[in-house]
């Protein structure tokens, strides 16, 4: 049911230029719901889950995102291929054209919210979606106000989303027909031309990865956290696919947040109020935390169902590899509220290697933590073509380089600094393959990485014996309770030996060259923790 603007701060909205008759302000899921289903731009899955399309778009698009580069920007953001800067005066006439645009529709869908679950540095938005589903999303990766906060909400951010608004790139200054903007004066972000929701989720933590680091002194992290019942709190940095989501999501442990978090003197906190799931080949029994909160109340993207049935087909790639669910973290029976935990005990660095080479579990030296945050590397295979088995490198520095607007630099000697003083363990995660690279190989099982992060978690695994990688120089223990001997020195599990060593000199070769650009910068012992090609 539609809420009338009189219910809702319309004399704010009026200052943004917003005048649209009907204001959706604040709905519950259901009505969000309700309303999808009514306009036909969703259904409802067998779960009771909304499933929706995206769009020509089902992911993000980093080279249309722009800051504007300014006053405040020109001399502050890391100009570069993932920072992309735009003049203001197109920024200007997006946001009058998109305004218009919204004020040309009957109803729009507004919702206040908050990130950073930590009160001192809370985050007020206010978005304005052109659809109801996308406020769903909203609703459920933003912390949700009381109804004592929102009489006296008031927005620092807005965002305006409108995916059937297209930019002219002949006249607005962008590259394509979509964009997401970013403007650090007027505190807007304009996002236009797409359907996918993570534009709106990584908007936002692009700000905070620029406004936490500089104002406050937070480290902003690309990660996800949780916290075992001795207050014991773990992080796990990675890129997309390398498993955050997954590992986190522990029964035994408390989740703190899957994503992104801030670490201040005093601990961790999410920045989200929900999680943003891949749900490619989910099922119950690796699983089962995310698999049972695929349901009423969630938002689905890009799925296929079983033909002649509403039943979601996990496995399907049909329409991208890139399918998503997401949900309030509530739908965790065991996440943490609120959503904030000590100082981390243990850092994992999640990778996904397809070429064989790094071992499933090590310890690193802290100049190879640091050496290892700013390569960020991981590997994806590069098609899902049959027959194609080439793997292809991913250096994306402190784990999230196109989400972060300051010199990479910043965000290694702030997490340097927290290392040293908290003395704490960081170990490095391989969840790619092993016996051979991608083709030839297999995939690590999900059940024993599971069992070195419990030995590593327990305290089991530092008395283990170690013996040193001879190529990467990290730490490998020799035994590991659940998990066989032999897989966890990777050159054992290889046929042939000789190949493996000629691949591992040549993923280290890949890691110095792509380190090429940090060495000027950092430390003698950052510099000595790069691989030795033997």
């Amino acid at each position: 049911m539609a809420v009338e603007t009189a219910f809702v701060p319309a004399a704010q909205l009026k200052k943004i230029g917003l005048t649209v008759p009907h204001i959706h302000y604040q709905l519950s899921p259901d009505e969000l719901t309700e309303q999808t289903l009514h306009r036909k731009e969703g259904v409802l899955s067998s779960s009771g889950a909304l499933c929706v399309l995206t769009g020509a778009f089902t992911g993000r698009s980093p080279k249309d995102r722009f800051f504007v580069a300014d006053a405040v920007t020109r001399n502050s953001i890391n100009w570069s291929d993932f920072n992309i800067a735009i003049d203001e005066k197109y920024f200007l006439q997006l946001r009058e054209k998109l305004t218009r645009h919204l004020n040309s529709q009957k109803d729009v869908w507004v919702r206040d919210c908050y990130a950073c679950a930590d009160e001192k540095y809370s985050f007020p938005i206010r978005v304005i979606n052109e659809n109801p589903w996308s406020n769903l999303f909203v609703h459920n990766m933003f912390i949700r106000p009381t109804e004592a906060e929102l009489e006296t909400f008031r927005p620092g951010w807005h965002i305006l989303q409108a995916p059937s608004f297209k930019a002219n790139p002949a006249t607005d200054g962008t590259r394509q027909e979509n964009f997401a903007i970013i403007s650090f004066t007027h505190k807007t972000v304009l996002i236009g031309g797409t359907g996918y929701t993570g534009e709106i989720k990584k908007g936002i933590f692009s700000i905070l990865n620029y406004l936490l680091p500089r104002n406050k002194q937070v480290l902003s992290m690309h990660c996800s956290a949780n916290v075992g019942r001795q207050g014991d709190v773990a992080v796990f940095f990675g890129l997309s696919g390398t498993g955050k989501t997954t590992l986190s999501t522990d029964p035994e442990r408390e989740l703190i947040g899957d994503d992104e978090h801030g670490w201040t003197d005093t601990g961790v906190f999410n920045f989200e109020g929900g999680c943003y799931a891949k749900c490619i080949d989910l099922n119950e029994e690796k699983e089962p935390e995310i698999f049972h909160a695929v349901k009423p109340g969630a938002l689905v993207e890009n799925v296929t169902f079983f033909e002649g049935t509403n039943e979601i087909d996990f496995s399907s790639k049909k329409i991208t590899e890139n399918t998503r669910v997401s949900y309030p973290l509530d739908f965790i029976s065991n996440a943490a509220h609120p959503s904030i935990g000590g100082t981390p005990k243990n850092i994992f660095f999640l990778t996904c290697d397809a070429y064989g080479v790094l071992p499933p579990v090590s310890l690193l030296t802290p100049g190879q933590a640091m050496y290892q945050f700013l390569s960020g590397y991981t590997a994806k295979v590069a098609g899902t073509e049959e027959g194609v088995t080439e793997p292809k490198v991913t250096f994306s520095t402190c784990f999230g380089a196109p989400f972060l607007p300051l010199h990479p630099s910043v965000y290694a000697e702030m997490l340097g600094k927290k290392l040293k003083e908290h003395n704490v363990n960081v170990w490095m995660i391989n969840t790619g393959w092993i016996g051979g690279a991608y083709g030839i190989g297999s995939r690590i099982k999900l059940s024993y990485t599971r069992a070195m992060i419990c030995a590593i978690l327990n305290g089991n695994l530092k008395k283990a014996t170690f013996e040193k990688h001879p190529v990467f120089g990290m730490m490998m223990p020799c035994t590991c309770p659940g998990v066989p001997q032999e897989i966890l020195n990777p050159r054992n599990t290889w046929p042939d030996k000789n190949e493996y060593d000629k691949q591992a000199n040549m993923l280290a070769g890949l890691f110095i060259k792509n380190f090429e650009k940090y060495a000027p910068k950092v430390s003698e012992e950052i510099l000595n923790a790069a691989p030795a090609v033997v």
